[in-house]
């Protein structure tokens, strides 16, 4: 049975079944979100849910999918449905990953272990996040099975950088995932207003802590003087003086595929990949950097036409829906990364919730597939939509 109908009936059996309480279920993007500020405190939500500025790419994000209308077609034998995409020799069961989200502590206990196993019962790749409160290699433990990308930010520290490259390659990570728009962050109102950065409470730092390089760098381990590493890392973290020519060292560090995220201009998408990338993540960190930015649909379109078909290219930013994967992947994603969605599983019902959350939205993107009379994600592409009609 495809995950659309399988996920569609057990919905509808719990009436049947008596596990059906009478009160609406979570299903909807709205209800995760209604739901996770209910359990969250005021300053962990609106890490989670805020952007810079007065938000305005956050809103760009979702309002981009609006102008694209889906076109299904008929009589078209949709009974069995493949969502499996290939990424760098590797067979994905769904055009889904979990993006890097950062400090997943202060949205559950069990933070990123309890999310990446979530990911790993799916067999959706989960993006460890260099700021994460957990090491990388705790949460590969905790999910043996699951595929775990690295994202990395680029530390001013070299040294720090290239061991987290090689901490990433020996616990298993399948390629490495390089943030690019976030030298420094960006002006976050709703993080402001309340003083917060779960960093400098000495959250999200488990890589950091435990990476022998950095420890290299303080007079006392992190154990005995936590304060002296928070301020060490508030020293590293970021590097706005980078340069084409630093990928340059980093492609030639390791042999793992190597992505740049962050990429919303077509002359950087070029010039990343006659560097020697393998793939790009066009992203605008979910409208927390940059307020008033390009969404990241609409840098999507005009990214892949430059392009042509064959380049790796995801994307993030504003998937709520299965029809939001559909329009992306017509419009030239080969996969696409949902972040917050996830971080709203994780608060309501840890472990459980992410898996339920992408679950219902890899349900959604099959039958939307389907109603749209398409048996297989690589049938999916521009013929699939039609521009809105403006107002």
């Amino acid at each position: 049975m495809n995950i659309g109908n399988e996920a569609q009936f057990q919905i509808y059996q719990m009436r049947l079944n008596g596990r059906y309480r009478g009160e609406p279920l979570c299903i909807s993007h709205e209800d995760w979100v209604a739901r996770a500020k209910e359990a969250l405190s005021p300053e962990a939500f609106w890490y989670l849910a805020g952007g810079s500025g007065r938000g305005e790419t956050m809103r760009a994000n979702e309002e981009a999918f609006a102008k694209w209308r889906i076109v299904p077609r008929v009589f078209r034998d949709v009974a069995e449905r493949d969502l499996a995409v290939e990424l760098f020799g590797e067979r994905l069961p769904y055009p889904v990953l979990l993006a890097p989200i950062g400090v997943q502590s202060i949205l559950h206990p069990n933070g990123e272990r309890a999310a990446c196993r979530g990911a790993a019962r799916l067999g959706v790749p989960y993006i460890v996040s260099s700021a994460s409160t957990y090491r990388m290699e705790d949460i590969a433990q905790a999910a043996p099975d699951a595929t775990l990308w690295f994202q990395l930010y680029w530390s001013r520290d070299r040294a720090v950088t290239e061991s987290f490259v090689r901490r990433a390659e020996a616990t298993g990570c399948k390629a490495i995932v390089v943030t690019l728009d976030t030298p420094m962050m960006a002006w976050r109102e709703r993080d402001l207003e309340r003083a917060y950065l779960p960093f400098l409470l000495g959250e999200g730092l488990g890589n950091y802590l435990s990476d022998p390089a950095f420890r290299s760098r303080l007079r006392r381990p992190p154990e005995e003087d936590p304060t002296s590493a928070i301020l060490l890392w508030t020293q590293i973290f970021g590097n706005p003086s980078l340069t084409w020519a630093d990928f340059d060292w980093l492609r030639q560090t390791t042999k793992l595929p190597l992505l740049l995220k962050g990429i919303l201009h077509p002359d950087d998408a070029e010039e990343a990949f006659r560097r020697g990338v393998d793939g790009i993540i066009v992203s605008n960190h979910g409208g927390r950097q940059v307020d008033g930015a390009v969404a990241a649909l609409d840098a999507l379109v005009s990214i892949r036409s430059r392009l042509g078909p064959d380049r790796v290219v995801l994307m993030d930013g504003g998937i709520r829906r299965g029809a939001d994967v559909f329009k992306a992947i017509a419009l030239g994603a080969n996969a696409v990364l949902v972040g917050r969605l996830y971080g709203y599983g994780l608060a309501v019902d840890g472990e459980r919730g992410v898996e339920t959350v992408v679950r219902h939205l890899l349900a959604d993107f099959d039958l939307t597939m389907a109603l749209a009379g398409h048996a297989s994600v690589a049938s999916i592409d521009a013929r699939a939509l039609t521009p809105a009609k403006a107002p």
